[in-house]
């Protein structure tokens, strides 16, 4: 799962359908949360993945209103199309991504 971060946000999200993980190190639910992540990504080819770490980029973090992490936000196109927060399983989402292929 690549990083994305302040300055290249709007590029990383702008085509296709992509999953952006708001995350932090200190953070255990993240933890839990990215091995699931990284097997949907071997899994589903037409979605990029990305990671951008809340600490490091407060711009993009505030710009979506990132209260709680971690929030799974998906972008069609660059636009906001929908958003999980906390930890989910597997085929939760799965099926959530889905719903935007």
């Amino acid at each position: 799962m690549e990083n994305t971060v302040d300055a290249t946000f709007s590029k990383d999200t702008g085509t296709g359908l992509v999953l952006v993980d708001f995350s932090a190190d200190w953070c255990g639910p993240c933890h839990a949360l990215h091995p699931l992540l990284l097997e949907l990504e071997k899994e589903m080819k037409k979605v990029k993945f990305l990671e951008l770490d809340v600490d490091s980029n407060p711009v993009i973090a505030q710009q979506f209103m990132v209260m709680s992490i971690p929030t799974l936000v998906l972008f069609q196109n660059g636009k906001q199309v929908s958003r999980l927060i906390g930890l989910r399983g597997k085929a939760e989402l799965k099926s959530w991504i889905e719903t935007y292929l």
